[in-house]
C-alpha cells in the first residue's frame, strides 16, 4: 500500500477540501470517515486532482501514513474531538502528531496537547479561516503546538496556504493552544467588524434614505479604498442581490436574526478573564443575541421612540466611511490587546506583526489595512495599541468628528448603533486624562471597604466611613 504524506479524517465539506487542496498540491492524502460512503464519494469524484489513499478503518488509515505520521481531524469541536483522539491515538507512535483543524476552545486544546505530550505524541491546534472555499483554495492557517512538530508539519501547511505577494498566510503561533486562541480572537474580530458594516447599511438606509442597491454602490466604492476587504466586497454582492421569489431586495426577505457558533462569545468570555475591554466584540455577540429574541423584540416594539423621519443628509456617506473605518481600527486594537495579553498570560511569545500578515489572505477578515498593522508591530513589537501608532493615530483623529456626527445622528434618529457608539467610548476612555473610575473605587470602599489608592503617595488606604471619616492606611 502507498504510504501517504498526510491524512485527513472527517471528510464533511471543510475536511474534503483541505485533503483536495493538499491533493492538488502533490501530496498523497490518506482519507478516512467514520461513514465509509463519504470516502469513496470523495474519491470517486475528485480521485483526478492527485493522490488519494482511502481508508476503511482507523487501523488501516493510521498505517498507510509515512512517519511521522501527520493526522488531520475535522470534527465538530467538543465531545466528538475527544473522541476521535481517544480513537487515534492508542494507533500512534512516538513522535507522531495529531492536528485539530477545528474551532476548539484553547482551553480543551491546552489540556489535549497536555495529555498526549505525556505519551510521546504531539498534538496541535491549529485554527484555519476562509471557510469552505478557504480550506480548498487557500486559508490562513495558524497552528500552535510544539516547534518541533511544525518542522514536520509547517512545510505542508504552508504549501496549502493563502499566499500574499509570495509570503504564505500560515506561521507557527505558538506552544499549547496559541494557534486556537489567535483563531478565536480572529473570529471576535469578525464578529465586530461584521456588526459594524451592518451598522453601516443601517444608517444609510434609514438616516439617508438609500436603497439597498444604492448601498451597494457604496460599498463597492469604498472597497476600492482604506476599507478594501473580503467583508467590504461581500457585502456589496449580498446587498445588490434581489430575490428571485419576490423581486425584493434579497435583504428585506432574509430574517433578521443573526446565528453564531460560540467563537466570539468565548472571545468576550476570555477576554473578561484576562482583564481586557474587547466593548467593540461583546457588542456585535450581544446584538446577535438580541437579533434572536424574537418575542422579546416584538413585546418592546410599541416602547416610544424619536420621530423616525428618513433624512436625506448631505455627505452622510462619507461620514459613516470614516466612522467605520476609525471603528474597525478600535476592533482589531481591541483584538491585538487580546493575543498580546494572552501571550504574556500563558507565555506563548505570540509575534503579533506575523498574526497581521498570515490574515491578510485567505481568511474572513483579509483586508488592505492589516499591511498597516503589520508595519505598525514591525516598527514597535511593544505597541500598547494601535490607535498610538502615528498612522492609525492620525487616521483616526481625522476621522473623529464625522465619527461622532453619525452616532449622534443615529442617538437622535433612534437606529441602534452599538458598534459604533461602544468604538467611540473607547476610544475616548483610552485618551481621558481621568475616568469617573475614580468614584466607583470610592463607592466600593464606603459599601465594601475594598480600600482605594491614592494619586499623592504609595499605599491602599480606606475612609472610616461609618466613623469619623477619618482615613487609614490598610
Amino acid at each position: 500500500m502507498s504510504k501517504a504524506r498526510i491524512g485527513v479524517t472527517g471528510l464533511a465539506v471543510m475536511g474534503r477540501n483541505l485533503a483536495r487542496n493538499l491533493a492538488r498540491h502533490g501530496h498523497p492524502v490518506a482519507v478516512h470517515n467514520r461513514t465509509e460512503a463519504r470516502t469513496k464519494a470523495l474519491v470517486t469524484e475528485f480521485g483526478d486532482e492527485g493522490t488519494f489513499v482511502p481508508a476503511e478503518t482507523p487501523e488501516e488509515f493510521v498505517a498507510s501514513l509515512e512517519r511521522p505520521r501527520r493526522l488531520v481531524i475535522m470534527v465538530k469541536a467538543g465531545a466528538p474531538t475527544d473522541a476521535v483522539i481517544e480513537e487515534f491515538a492508542p494507533l500512534l507512535e512516538p513522535g507522531d502528531m495529531i492536528v485539530d483543524g477545528g474551532n476548539a476552545h484553547f482551553a480543551d486544546t491546552r489540556r489535549r496537547e497536555a495529555a498526549l505530550r505525556e505519551r510521546g505524541l504531539h498534538f496541535v491546534g491549529t485554527g484555519i479561516s476562509g471557510g469552505e472555499e478557504g480550506a480548498l483554495h487557500g486559508p490562513s492557517i495558524m497552528p500552535g503546538g510544539s516547534a518541533e512538530s511544525y518542522e514536520a508539519l509547517g512545510p505542508l501547511l504552508e504549501d496549502i496556504a493563502a499566499k500574499v505577494d509570495g509570503t504564505p498566510c500560515c506561521v507557527h503561533v505558538g506552544p499549547d493552544g496559541a494557534g486556537h486562541f489567535v483563531k478565536m480572537v480572529h473570529n471576535g474580530i469578525e464578529y465586530a467588524d461584521m456588526q459594524l458594516i451592518a451598522e453601516s447599511y443601517d444608517l444609510l438606509r434609514h438616516a439617508a434614505g438609500l436603497s439597498p442597491a444604492e448601498i451597494a454602490e457604496v460599498f463597492r466604492t469604498w472597497n476600492t479604498g482604506r476599507l478594501e476587504s473580503y467583508l467590504i466586497e461581500i457585502t456589496a454582492e449580498v446587498l445588490a442581490h434581489t430575490d428571485a421569489a419576490t423581486g425584493r431586495p434579497f435583504v428585506d426577505v432574509v430574517l433578521d436574526q443573526a446565528e453564531q457558533k460560540g467563537t466570539g462569545r468565548w472571545t468576550v468570555q476570555t477576554a473578561l478573564d484576562l482583564g481586557v475591554p474587547v466593548s467593540g466584540i461583546a457588542e456585535a455577540v450581544f446584538a446577535r443575541s438580541v437579533s434572536g429574541h424574537a418575542d422579546l423584540r416584538r413585546a418592546a416594539r410599541g416602547l416610544p421612540g424619536p420621530q423616525n423621519d428618513v433624512r436625506y443628509l448631505s455627505g452622510f456617506a462619507d461620514d459613516v466611511e470614516q466612522a467605520l473605518y476609525a471603528s474597525k481600527v478600535v476592533a482589531y486594537a481591541q483584538g491585538f490587546h487580546q493575543i498580546q495579553a494572552g501571550s504574556e498570560e500563558y507565555g506563548w511569545n505570540i509575534d503579533l506583526g506575523q498574526m497581521a500578515t498570515i490574515w491578510r489572505g485567505g481568511c474572513i477578515i483579509r483586508a488592505r489595512f492589516l499591511d498597516r498593522i503589520r508595519a505598525a508591530y514591525e516598527a514597535d513589537p511593544r505597541t500598547p495599541t494601535l490607535l498610538t501608532d502615528d498612522h492609525f493615530a492620525e487616521a483616526v483623529g481625522a476621522a473623529q468628528d464625522a465619527w461622532r456626527r453619525v452616532v449622534t445622528t443615529a442617538a437622535q434618529l433612534g437606529i441602534p448603533a452599538p458598534g459604533f457608539s461602544s468604538a467611540l467610548a473607547y476610544y475616548d476612555s483610552l485618551r481621558a486624562e481621568r475616568l469617573p473610575a475614580a468614584l466607583t473605587q470610592g463607592q466600593r470602599d464606603f459599601f465594601g471597604a475594598h480600600t482605594y489608592r491614592r494619586v499623592d503617595r504609595e499605599g491602599s488606604f480606606h475612609t472610616l466611613w461609618g466613623g469619623d471619616r477619618s482615613e487609614v492606611e490598610a
